[in-house]
């Protein structure tokens, strides 16, 4: 019955699904590599963006303009490019590849992709959370002011839970995103998805099974990513959403009344 399968599949399949099975346990560990180096980066990222998207909606120009700096930096070139100045551009000084982290960190090339994806991702989210941060309701800040917060206390109980809150939608965006992103590791060596997708059909001379398997992959990550991103804005959201009236049913007595 297996062999009748695969003559089936050899004669009729339009792509080589035998030799993707065959391969599966490759894509499945490039498709954890993926996970592995967006999670952290978007946990770096969002650890670092926090406070730079506070200094970024302050008053202080002092502190504000090398944030601004950072994120117009990391926003306006490509993730690629900042990904090979990492890699390759900062072994061409001797004083870094003499320094205690050349051999640990920055001459691996995993350590350099999950750097490169976490300063990119910080600079986006400071300033999707930077525009949150300036859209809070003023009457909710005037309303701790009355009741004694402190300027802390106030950013901790008022102002970032409800930035978080409206920002998780456009942040579900920045996510998805950075998974796409994430194929930049491939071109530095790394076996992510994409880089899985490569190596089949370099090593086998496909044109485009492994491309396809990768994009199928991607595919269902992202659904998981939409549908969970889902679940959780109608938790934290559920207050905006609108309300069906409740709808009373009139006693016997009253509906038998007339005027």
């Amino acid at each position: 019955m297996g062999d009748a399968i695969i003559a089936f599949l050899d004669a009729w399949s339009p792509i080589d699904l035998v030799l993707i099975a065959q391969n599966l346990d490759r894509f499945l560990l490039g498709a954890w590599v993926t996970l592995q180096l967006t999670f952290l980066s978007l946990v770096v990222g969002g650890c670092i963006a926090v406070p730079l998207a506070i200094i970024r909606a302050g008053n202080n120009a002092l502190l504000n303009a090398p944030v601004w700096a950072f994120t117009y930096t990391f926003r306006g070139t490509p993730l690629l490019v900042q990904t090979y100045l990492i890699y390759y551009g900062l072994g061409q000084f001797e004083w870094i590849r003499e320094s205690f982290v050349w051999g640990p960190v920055l001459s691996q090339a995993w350590w350099c992709a999950l750097i490169a994806f976490s300063l990119n991702t910080a600079a986006y989210t400071t300033e999707l959370l930077r525009g949150a941060i300036e859209s809070t309701n003023r009457g909710e800040v005037e309303a701790a002011k009355a009741c004694g917060f402190s300027r802390r206390m106030r950013l901790k109980r008022i102002v970032l839970p409800s930035a978080f809150r409206r920002a998780l939608p456009a942040y579900s965006n920045e996510v998805i995103f950075m998974l796409h992103g994430s194929v930049v590791a491939s071109t530095i060596t790394i076996q992510d998805l994409l880089g899985v997708g490569r190596w089949l059909n370099g090593r086998y001379y496909l044109a485009y099974e492994g491309f396809i398997t990768a994009a199928v992959f991607y595919l269902v990550i992202v659904l998981v990513i939409s549908r969970g991103f889902r679940l959780w804005e109608k938790h934290w959201l559920q207050h905006l959403y609108p309300h069906d009236a409740v709808k009373v049913k009139p006693s016997k007595g009253l509906a038998n009344f007339r005027i």
